[in-house]
């Protein structure tokens, strides 16, 4: 209880001689740090929104105009036009002010309405400059007068070193697309997966549609789109992730890997202190806004980062009908778990953070820790796996009050969510692909128990030193939590290092209080409600067919060399893939994101395209090798254009779906939006984005590659696929599916994936003038 003892700052007793009072004076300077420590933040947060409220205007130019009007005022000349007199005659206290501090009063007042209009001046061009998209569409090496302008002006516009949210008021707003263009490229990417009966249908109900109530719900959508930052992203994180009542785990929570074939040290408390620093220094640079604004690869093209305001500190809250979600300014703390019980772990003293060597020394305290979990501690995580009401209804009994409040507050009030895993994980042992498979499933769901998948993140850490992170959908989408973490794991490796011995550099402060457990009283109806939601969540791990290989034959190098989009070959290879998979064609979701738009999240690039089926069909018959690389071809342009207008806004999905959430408000039924609303995503994927950020060299490092993540199947007889292109010579792949669809197999379906991309850079090569041969023969003989 010594640590008890230090946080009373005063104790008192009454004696016969009067009243006995006994100041800590330690703790009493502990109070003194953090106050001051609370009002620099507030003062560094004060001082970031006026210099990111001025972008792209400097604070400092404020000055400037007031002397400039100053200096022209004390030369008799008037460049207000006759303003300065008409506000020297409205001005209250200008009888009593002599002549030159009505100068100063009048020169503060016009200089600042000039600041401020040339503010927004600045900020007006700055958007309309960001408006424009058709430097996107443009052939590489074909660049229009028009372009060329364009970029010589954002060069002007970008001189200034902006903060992390600098261009957030600059950045355009999501266009609302012509109702008219939007179902006709649904029709379109539709035509393909239907027969001709059933694709006369469609364009019957979508005229209907149209004539009918279409006009009706895009005018209410465009009041919307005047009114609101952005009309899709507040629907979508409501309607799409807080509604659902189903579990969050496999279902909507996804995951990251460790570095692939490098383990920077074998002590598990060294790993984690090192983990939780580096996640430390990016809380904090996310509040300074020191980080760079994230933009387009090779261009000054910023990207919306309000996703990064709630990546700490935040905790999604269970509800009866809906979840919210609950962000916190601060948190001076992490929450822990090891078999079985629950820490709070302090990551700061006296104003300061602990060094990642002191990390390291509070987890190994945890982890020598003898103490027993307390009666239902052990799966107490099982209630953030399971279904949600449950949850909810739990929380609302059994934890609005007394010792289970406190210590549930600890948990969902901490910065982030640490796991000290008894497992060892990794591409190790005499089965290395499939302890890759394991350890996805591991990162993916664990034992439906020892993760607190409400967290905005949780982090893994295991026996053997490897790590990773389990990531809440809701706040934040995967490109925003892989800067997060590749960020993480290249402060870890190149920054804060290790000792000779594995553990982390710095010294310990010996007087550090030691993690305090979680105390609980869980009584047995809570138990069985525990039990049930780890059934619930136990069936649903139980049925997730995991695959994760690295593909090596060959990377984007070898593809960007033919003059070809990787992302688009290696979306028609899965095309190709899925055909020889099933013997036939489904709806593809391909995850591209809207950030180039205030508050922008994700839209749909609907892969599957009349182009890509010609294409493999083609191929798959035994067309001549120039017949199939010319559809290749439009294919990939084809694949190339649909993702360009997911990222300028003139996407389907997230238009369709604004339109039926209004016609839900209204109260009014179109069959056409709830049979598009319904139709299943058989093949999901997403490319993960990495190196983001350069803060070590992957050519002289090669070894340091990221394993990327993935997320599990949208649905039940479909697979979810995420793909991350490290370097110029390797893909990753993450394949899932469920155990229960007979008809899908994650490793049979790698095994298409696999030969689909060899026999698609066979096709590429021009040296190549034979037929080209379908790959299922070979498909066959690997399986």
């Amino acid at each position: 209880m010594a640590e008890a003892h230090q946080a009373v700052a005063f104790q008192f007793t009454i004696t016969p001689e009067g009243i006995d009072l006994q100041l800590s004076h330690e703790a009493l300077r502990q109070v003194y740090l953090s106050g001051l420590r609370s009002w620099k933040k507030r003062f560094i947060r004060m001082r970031n929104s006026v210099i990111s409220g001025a972008y792209p205007a400097s604070p400092y130019s404020w000055l400037f105009a007031v002397v400039a009007i100053l200096a022209t005022m004390y030369t008799r000349s008037d460049p207000s036009m006759g303003l300065i007199a008409k506000i020297q005659e409205h001005l209250p206290v200008s009888e009593s002010l002599s002549v030159q501090s009505q100068m100063v009063v009048l020169a503060l007042l016009l200089g600042t309405l000039l600041w401020l209009s040339f503010i927004f001046t600045m900020r007006l061009c700055l958007r309309q400059l960001l408006s424009y998209h058709r430097w996107m569409f443009e052939l590489h090496g074909k660049v229009s007068n028009t372009t060329k302008v364009w970029m010589v002006l954002m060069k002007l516009f970008s001189g200034r070193q902006p903060l992390l949210y600098s261009y957030q008021a600059s950045l355009p707003y999501l266009p609302v697309p012509a109702i008219k263009d939007t179902l006709r490229r649904y029709l379109e990417s539709v035509q393909p997966l239907m027969s001709a009966a059933e694709f006369e249908r469609t364009t019957t109900l979508a005229a209907e549609f149209e004539n009918s109530i279409g006009s009706r719900l895009q005018w209410y959508l465009k009041l919307k789109a005047l009114w609101a930052s952005n009309y899709v992203s507040d629907w979508w994180e409501e309607y799409v992730y807080l509604r659902g009542r189903s579990p969050i785990m496999v279902n909507s929570n996804y995951y990251g890997m460790d570095f692939l074939y490098v383990t920077p040290t074998p002590i598990q408390a060294a790993r984690a202190g090192n983990t939780i620093k580096a996640f430390l220094i990016y809380r904090r640079n996310v509040n300074l806004e020191e980080l760079k604004p994230s933009r387009i690869p090779g261009t000054v093209i910023p990207l919306c980062a309000a996703q990064c305001e709630r990546m700490f500190n935040t905790t999604r809250i269970p509800g009866e009908e809906t979840d919210t979600l609950q962000h916190l300014q601060d948190s001076d703390y992490v929450a822990v778990y090891h078999r079985g019980r629950y820490f709070k772990l302090w990551v700061c003293k006296a104003g300061r953070l602990l060094s990642a060597r002191e990390i390291e020394f509070q987890i190994q305290r945890i982890l020598d820790d003898p103490s027993l979990p307390s009666q239902g501690e052990e799966k107490l995580g099982a209630l953030t796996a399971g279904d949600r009401e449950p949850w909810a209804w739990m929380r609302k009994q059994f934890f609005s009050s007394g010792v289970n409040k406190r210590s549930l507050d600890c948990i969902e009030k901490a910065a982030f969510f640490v796991t000290l895993d008894d497992d060892e994980q990794g591409m190790m042992g005499d089965d290395p692909a499939g302890n890759l498979d394991a350890y996805a499933k591991s990162l993916l769901h664990g034992k439906c128990y020892d993760r607190w998948f409400d967290k905005s993140f949780s982090v893994v850490v295991y026996k053997n030193g490897k790590n990773g992170l389990n990531a809440e959908h809701s706040w934040a989408d995967a490109p925003t939590v892989a800067h997060l973490w590749e960020y993480v794991l290249a402060t870890d490796a190149f920054q804060l290092g290790y000792d000779g011995e594995g553990h982390c550099k710095g010294d310990i402060d010996s007087t550090l209080p030691r993690p305090q457990k979680l105390t609980w009283d869980i009584p047995p109806e809570c138990e069985e409600q525990v039990s049930r939601s780890l059934s619930v969540a136990q069936a649903l791990a139980d049925d997730v067919d995991f695959h994760v290989f690295p593909f090596r034959d060959f990377g984007k190098g070898r593809v960007k060399k033919h003059r070809m989009s990787p992302d688009a070959f290696i979306q028609l290879a899965l095309q190709l893939a899925y055909y020889r998979d099933r013997g036939t064609f489904c709806l593809t979701y391909e995850a591209s994101m809207t950030r180039l738009f205030r508050e922008g999240r994700t839209e749909t690039v609907r892969s599957c395209s009349n182009e890509s089926c010609a294409f493999v069909k083609a191929l798959e018959s035994g067309e001549e090798a120039d017949v199939c690389r010319r559809l290749f071809r439009l294919a990939s342009e084809k694949h190339q254009n649909l993702y360009r207008l997911a990222m300028t806004g003139s996407g389907v999905d997230r238009h369709l779906f604004c339109l039926y959430v209004v016609s839900k408000y209204l109260g009014v039924e179109s069959p056409f939006l709830k049979e598009v609303l319904s139709e299943p995503w058989r093949l999901s994927t997403s490319q993960t984005p990495v190196q983001q950020m350069e803060l070590f060299d992957l050519v002289n490092h090669p070894e340091y590659i990221s394993c990327g993540g993935g997320f599990g199947p949208v649905a039940d007889d479909g697979y979810g696929v995420s793909y991350i292109i490290v370097g110029e010579d390797l893909i990753n792949f993450h394949i899932s599916c469920k155990y229960s669809c007979a008809q899908t197999d994650a490793h049979r379906f790698g095994t298409h994936i696999r030969q689909a991309l060899l026999d698609l850079l066979a096709l590429l090569d021009t040296d190549q003038k034979e037929p080209i041969r379908s790959g299922k023969t070979q498909a066959k003989k690997d399986q």
